[in-house]
């Protein structure tokens, strides 16, 4: 009879431990459920997880937190990483878009909220007619004092004078610092510095200038006896000096011309 009741009492606590088992599955069955539909609820509605108007993307993250109390398993907990990635990501977009949108000028936004400080009066320009409507958006009317108001206010700006500083560094308007001046020996002629010119050189030099005064008595000779043979005729300068077989002699040629030119020789024609 002992060994019958505790049979029976194995059954009742196996039982037990199998409806908690089957309990316990379908919990975990249900949230993996929900995992799945947060997850695809934010990748469907991405453009509204990125809008900088709503906070949905943080209404996930406190579902999700939600979800994760009852955790205990690794299939639930490798799709509560899965959601931890998407919303990751979609918070770095969300970061770099609102840091863009701090950063970027809006040229339009700007001469509207310009227009509206210096009082541009929308109703006397919207009475006007216009042929385009980018001329109905430019009609308006400025009062006259609209560039002395706008001057006003810009002038609390810029009532100081930006400090200037030197690319090269400090600027001192002291003079320069003047180097004492060395004066150099200077060297003392020598023996030798002095001497005559020698005999050889001499000796050269009055050779040469034999030769060039026999040159032009050669082609004063020339000119008198060219003169002599046909006095009516005058004799043309570009014969008489050009030497077709020689630059340098018809060069020779016109510096001895020019010699007897200059010296006004008696008896040149």
């Amino acid at each position: 009879g002992r060994r019958g009741k505790e049979e029976g009492a194995g059954k009742k606590l196996s039982s037990r431990a199998m409806e908690s088992a089957s309990g316990d599955e379908t919990t975990q069955r249900l949230l993996r459920q929900q995992y799945r539909e947060l997850i695809a609820d934010v990748q469907h509605n991405r453009e509204l997880m990125l809008s900088a108007t709503n906070d949905k993307l943080t209404e996930s993250l406190e579902d999700a937190n939600k979800l994760f109390c009852g955790v205990s398993r690794a299939r639930e907990a490798a799709l509560d990483a899965q959601f931890l990635v998407l919303a990751s990501t979609l918070g770095k977009e969300k970061a770099s878009q609102l840091q863009s949108d701090m950063t970027v000028f809006d040229p339009s936004a700007f001469a509207e909220d310009l227009l509206s400080f210096m009082g541009l009066n929308r109703l006397e320009g919207d009475e006007c007619d216009s042929d385009s409507d980018s001329e109905q958006l430019a009609s308006g009317y400025l009062p006259s004092n609209a560039w002395h108001t706008l001057g006003e206010e810009a002038k609390k700006y810029f009532r100081r004078a930006p400090t200037f500083h030197f690319m090269l560094g400090t600027f001192t308007a002291d003079p320069p610092v003047q180097r004492p001046r060395i004066e150099r020996q200077q060297k003392k002629a020598g023996p030798d510095e002095g001497r005559a010119m020698p005999k050889q050189l001499k000796r050269m030099e009055e050779s040469h200038q034999e030769a060039t005064e026999k040159e032009v008595e050669r082609i004063l000779g020339f000119l008198q006896s060219f003169f002599n043979e046909e006095p009516d005729t005058p004799i043309s300068y570009f014969e008489f000096v050009t030497d077709p077989g020689s630059f340098a002699r018809t060069v020779e040629n016109m510096f001895h011309v020019s010699f007897l030119i200059r010296v006004s020789v008696n008896g040149l024609p």
